[in-house]
């Protein structure tokens, strides 16, 4: 039987990609300890066309491939291999992820230890060790308006933190896609990620589903996973990435705050882009990294002020996600 079915979305990232897998068949597949969990692992290439699958098949040919002819998004991507799992649960993995020891068998357990929890998601770590933020609370005016510190400090049980350290599970509104656990159950009753996402924010919206579904979603904040956070979609196309951020934000505030919200945050958002632009301005006078903030906060200014195209962002021309 197979305890978990492990996808990977990756786009161009062959050497993240194959730290990945190297660590999952270290850590994982190659166990013959007491506790070994049985995986099977999808990894759907999100049309690289850079040879990527051939290379992953020669090299894994433990696993399956699956070549999408173009970049369909992080929840369309994963979606096809969802469509297609055997096990009791699954693990949705970024291609900039590394296992640790014993992490997948934890979370594994934890699911089947509490019935009535849906999604579970590890303390994701640096590669240095230090923590990164590992869960979401779903976008609202509150964490719109307010400083997140600030939200976190007053509000620690409704804004957990990786400033705070946890004694035990902590139920939150959402986990980061980057690794996500959630049951087979889940699946067949709320169905697949939302495809009406590109990149960002799917996963959240995702949660939100799941938990009005009457699941929990909880974060184990001793169970650690290795991320490389940012070495993909931010570092090669900062503009559009932030672009598509706001896209993101501003189709969730629609579809679970309303059209009011929305057109509030919107106005907030552009408001700042104005802002930033206007900061950032002196600085690009003066260095290349100075020029570049610049230019990456102005691109989001420019966007607003053409109402927000759809053909900007990381969905135009196939997508830069991985």
């Amino acid at each position: 039987m197979i305890d978990l079915s492990v996808v990977i979305v990756s786009w161009r990232a062959r050497d993240l990609l194959f730290a990945c897998l190297e660590s999952l068949d270290r850590h994982v597949r190659a166990r013959r300890e007491p506790g070994r969990i049985e995986i099977e692992v999808f990894v759907v290439d999100n049309g690289s066309g850079d040879g990527t699958p051939d290379a992953v098949r020669e090299r894994f040919p433990w696993l399956q491939v699956i070549a999408l002819p173009r970049n369909v998004g992080f929840a369309a991507g994963n979606n096809v291999a969802l469509a297609k799992i055997a096990g009791r649960h699954a693990l949705l993995l970024n291609n900039d992820t590394e296992v640790l020891p014993g992490a997948l068998e934890r979370c594994v357990r934890f699911l089947d230890e509490h019935p009535d929890v849906g999604v579970v998601g590890p303390q994701l770590l640096n590669p240095d060790g230090s923590k990164q933020n590992s869960v979401h609370n779903y976008p609202s005016l509150a964490t719109e308006l307010l400083p997140k510190g600030l939200l976190e400090t007053l509000l620690p049980r409704r804004f957990p933190s990786k400033r705070y350290e946890h004694d035990g599970p902590v139920d939150v509104e959402a986990v980061l896609g980057a690794c996500l656990f959630v049951r087979r159950d889940v699946l067949d009753q709320v169905g697949l990620m939302p495809e009406d996402y590109f990149f960002f924010l799917e996963e959240t919206d995702w949660c939100w589903r799941i938990r009005e579904a009457g699941w929990r979603v909880v974060h184990l904040p001793d169970t650690r996973v290795i991320h490389v956070h940012g070495a993909t979609t931010k570092k090669r196309v900062p503009a559009r990435t932030r672009i598509e951020y706001h896209r993101s934000l501003y189709r969730f505030f629609r579809k679970r705050r309303g059209a009011v919200q929305a057109a509030v945050v919107r106005a907030l958002r552009f408001a700042k882009s104005a802002l930033y632009a206007l900061v950032l301005l002196p600085g690009a006078v003066w260095s290349h990294a100075g020029r570049e903030r610049w230019r990456s906060r102005s691109a989001v200014l420019w966007w607003h002020l053409r109402g927000c195209p759809a053909g900007a962002g990381l969905a135009r021309d196939g997508g830069d996600t991985a």
